[in-house]
Order: C-alpha cells, then sequence, then structure tokens
C-alpha cells in the first residue's frame, strides 16, 4: 500500500488496481470512477460554499496571524520550561502537548481552507 505525506499525518491509499483487466472494462471503471470523483466535487462545492458564504483575504490573514500566534506560544512555552535545566513535569508536559495540539490543528484548518480554494470548492470575494 502506498502512502500520502501530508503537513502533519499519513492517509494509507487503498485502491485496488488491477494489473491484468480488459481494457475495455478498465476504461469503463475509470470513467464511473470519473462521475464519482465529479459527484464528490459537486458535494464538496456546494456545502463548503454554502457554509462558507463570506470568505475574503482577510479571513485568511486572520487565521494565519491565529496560527502563527499558536506557534509562537508553543515554542516559547517549551524555550521558557527549559530555562530551568530540570526534566519537565507532568503538567508541563500537558501544557506544552495542548499548545503544540492547537498550533497543529490551525495549521490544518488553513492547509484545508487553501485546499478548498485551490480545488473550486470555496470562492474568495
Amino acid at each position: 500500500m502506498s502512502t500520502i505525506q501530508t503537513s502533519s499525518y499519513r492517509r494509507q491509499r487503498d485502491h485496488f488496481e488491477p494489473q491484468d483487466a480488459d481494457p475495455a472494462e478498465q476504461r469503463r471503471v475509470r470513467g464511473l470512477l470519473e462521475q464519482i470523483d465529479y459527484s464528490a466535487f459537486v458535494a464538496n462545492r456546494e456545502v463548503i460554499g454554502q457554509m462558507l458564504p463570506s470568505l475574503d483575504a482577510a479571513a485568511f490573514q486572520r487565521l494565519a496571524v491565529m496560527t502563527a500566534t499558536a506557534r509562537a506560544k508553543w515554542i516559547s512555552e517549551t524555550l521558557r520550561q527549559s530555562e530551568s535545566g530540570a526534566p519537565s513535569t507532568p503538567d508541563q508536559i500537558a501544557r506544552l502537548t495542548s499548545t503544540r495540539t492547537a498550533y497543529e490543528e490551525l495549521a490544518e484548518a488553513y492547509e484545508g481552507l487553501r485546499r478548498m480554494v485551490e480545488r473550486g470548492y470555496a470562492a474568495i470575494r
């Protein structure tokens, strides 16, 4: 099975790819898969377009600032904890985990929003 690396997680590709199928059957299946992909595209465009109707460059900027702030908090907390030279306590590790998770979630949301625009699911005013 092949793997696709995205910014913070791996997604398995599990598409069945027969090697010795009839060429006519392969074309028929590819046609069906294209219809399925188009249906998914239309569904994404309609649903996302309704849920994000007022998307503009300012929304991207706000999300980018929020993400940068979360990243800075994570690293700042890490540096603050390292100043004592003592091993981190479970409470300190929990704070680091919390700040890192916040940053990673915001970064994924930013990338997800960008992909939505790239794929034509959401329009920027």
